[in-house]
């Protein structure tokens, strides 16, 4: 299995998934606390619709990007570069949105989940209510993966595998909070796993600059006219001079160097322009990310999630 393919997936899934699972949780709570399990099959549905939303869009954007891959046209390669620096694009916001702002929501998601699952109840037909409220949480959550996968377009089954592996986990620890009552401290959880999904995004960056390089590099071999458009005298068309060359002591495609390319961003070839955006973003949605974590912030620490009392506070 291709490691650097899988291991972002996997972390990316299971956070998001972690995520929507708190969500779920929470409405089969209430259910429960309301006398309204009867409602639990449109929460189970919700889920499926929300799974069977995100793989159709992954189906999709995977489909066009194959297509692209394999076309003869000749703006082919440049239109298949151009959408994965906007699917990366797409995918740094949100991922970013997310870890930044989630984290900040943190202390409010149980009371806002509890407040929309209490107006469904009110109202007529309340099992399409609840059945819209997983949906939504589910296909968010999974419409995020899905463009980080996009994002990090590669052939095989490396990426599905990871993102598969992450969904189980995510159920596992789903179920070990609410049907089992086990003790799990979801901050610590969420905290570590926001620091990974910060640096897997940052390198993200890399990637996404990488495809806007190649990407006009290709309209200008198309078009000659545009050539100033390259003002690199490197191999690169727009990223400046190489800053960085390891791939003779350690390269990216081996041990340990694929390790560190998955989890940190790390690229044996780098560019004066991925530098200097790599450490622009790590250092800004970095810091806005640790402050995020304070407890003005974030609110109150919570060690433990239980059936009968579901917070996901402190993540």
């Amino acid at each position: 299995m291709d490691l650097t393919a899988a291991l972002p997936a996997f972390v990316v899934t299971l956070r998001e998934g972690v995520e929507a699972a708190l969500v779920v949780g929470i409405v089969l709570a209430c259910l429960s606390k309301a006398g309204q399990s009867r409602l639990n099959p449109w929460v189970y549905g919700g889920i499926g619709a929300g799974l069977a939303g995100s793989v159709l869009v992954g189906v999709l954007l995977g489909g066009v990007l194959t297509a692209l891959n394999q076309s003869q046209q000749r703006y082919a390669p440049m239109l298949r570069q151009a959408m994965e620096a906007g699917f990366g694009l797409v995918a740094i916001a949100l991922l970013s949105w997310m870890l930044v702002w989630m984290t900040r929501q943190a202390r409010s998601l149980k009371a806002e989940v509890e407040g929309a699952v209490t107006s469904a109840l009110q109202q007529d037909g309340a099992g399409w209510g609840v059945l819209g409220l997983i949906t939504i949480a589910v296909l968010r959550e999974g419409f995020e993966t899905v463009l980080f996968l996009a994002a990090q377009f590669q052939d095989g089954l490396a990426p599905a595998l990871g993102a598969m592996a992450g969904l189980v986990g995510a159920v596992a620890i789903g179920v070990l909070l609410f049907q089992l009552g086990v003790k799990i401290n979801l901050r610590r959880f969420f905290q570590v796993m926001g620091v990974l999904l910060l640096l897997i995004v940052s390198g993200l960056v890399i990637s996404m600059l990488r495809h806007v390089d190649l990407a006009i590099a290709a309209w200008v071999q198309l078009h000659p006219a545009w050539a100033n458009l390259c003002f690199s005298a490197g191999p690169d068309c727009v990223l400046g001079p190489q800053v960085w060359d390891a791939r003779a002591v350690l390269p990216d495609k081996k041990f340990p160097g694929v390790l560190l390319k998955a989890l940190l961003g790390y690229r044996d070839q780098l560019y004066l322009g991925q530098a200097i955006a790599y450490l622009a973003f790590l250092g800004t949605v970095g810091w806005l990310y640790f402050q995020s974590l304070s407890p003005q912030s974030a609110g109150p620490t919570a060690k433990s999630v239980r059936t009968n009392s579901p917070s996901p506070q402190g993540h």
